[in-house]
């Protein structure tokens, strides 16, 4: 990661809790900052506790000031990468994909490699560079530990048409989650504006003033008292939505840490037992399911199925929970 010495962000923080390393308290409080790149930055200086330079290998103590300073990053590019792609559907306007966890959409500070836009790149030679040198082809996004249904555009043409699918929610996005608790009742509708967090800039939240308008439709799949499998149909594209509904209502995903209880489940802990060494599942259980589209080219209304990541049918088996026998996994 290249930067300049002009500082364009800078975060503070209070530490809460002693005897954590500086980089993984920082890593916990910038989920989207990579833990390398708040490396990189302690060892050019760019973070202080109590207005003195550090290590990373620092131990924090509960009270003291810590100061992140984000520079200037020099302009990146995307180069092609020979990274493993299961591709759904492809043809001469759109490519479309089961992206797995774990697996950073497009390039940003932190994650300038090893992204599906560098995948892409390798695998096709026609993208659509509408979305930029670092976005070609992408129109819409996951995060980076969801998996499942993602499409994008290998023209600029069909990039156009798909935008504005997305944009006049003509598109029909399923999502299936494994959260926490069990829901007052089997269909829920939530809706309310999201935006930033005033307590925390990473994450989101429902709110009175301000944010974008978004609307989710859950409906109960399988649930007993400790967990339960939601069908999430999500009528907006707001960042974090479906994690955000789901906390709102008791129930949110298991293993987000961020707004959730932890960030990995063993088998005991999934069958209401101890928690044991079979760590079942390490990510937020949330998988893009199907995604439904007009094809741009010929008009035609297409549904797409990305078949369940192996890691949440794991999870969902641990549970002892049973999927309706008409749910294609």
């Amino acid at each position: 990661m290249r930067y300049t010495d002009t500082i364009t962000e800078t975060y503070q923080f209070k530490a809460d809790t002693s005897g954590i390393r500086l980089d993984l308290f920082l890593s916990a409080q910038t989920p989207d900052i990579s833990r390398s790149f708040i490396r990189k930055l302690i060892d050019d200086d760019h973070v202080t506790i109590n207005g003195n330079k550090t290590k990373a290998s620092r131990k924090v103590k509960a009270g003291e000031e810590i100061t992140l300073n984000i520079p200037e990053l020099v302009e990146m590019s995307a180069e092609p990468e020979d990274i493993a792609l299961d591709v759904l559907y492809e043809d001469s306007e759109i490519i479309v994909l089961n992206k797995q966890s774990g697996l950073v959409v497009h390039p940003s500070p932190g994650h300038e490699k090893g992204t599906l836009v560098n995948a892409l790149l390798h695998h096709c030679n026609d993208l659509s560079g509408i979305g930029g040198e670092l976005r070609p082809g992408i129109v819409h996004r996951l995060d980076r530990d969801t998996s499942g249904c993602i499409v994008c555009a290998k023209s600029n043409t069909a990039h156009q048409n798909l935008v504005e699918q997305f944009a006049s929610r003509t598109t029909e996005k399923h999502y299936i989650a494994l959260s926490h608790g069990r829901p007052f009742k089997p269909n829920i509708k939530v809706e309310g504006n999201i935006g930033r967090s005033n307590n925390d800039r990473k994450k989101m939240t429902l709110m009175d003033n301000g944010g974008r308008y978004s609307l989710t439709y859950f409906t109960l799949l399988a649930g007993n008292d400790n967990f339960s499998v939601f069908d999430c149909d999500i009528k907006t594209g707001r960042t974090h939505q479906i994690r955000v509904h789901l906390k709102s209502i008791g129930c949110p995903i298991i293993c987000d840490a961020e707004y959730g209880r932890e960030n990995s489940l063993s088998f005991g802990e999934l069958n209401g037992k101890k928690s044991d060494h079979n760590q079942v599942i390490t990510r937020q259980a949330l998988h893009a399911h199907t995604l439904t589209i007009d094809h741009p080219d010929s008009g035609e209304r297409i549904t797409f199925h990305a078949p369940l990541a192996q890691d949440i049918i794991a999870a969902i088996a641990a549970t002892g929970l049973q999927l309706p026998e008409n749910f294609s996994v």
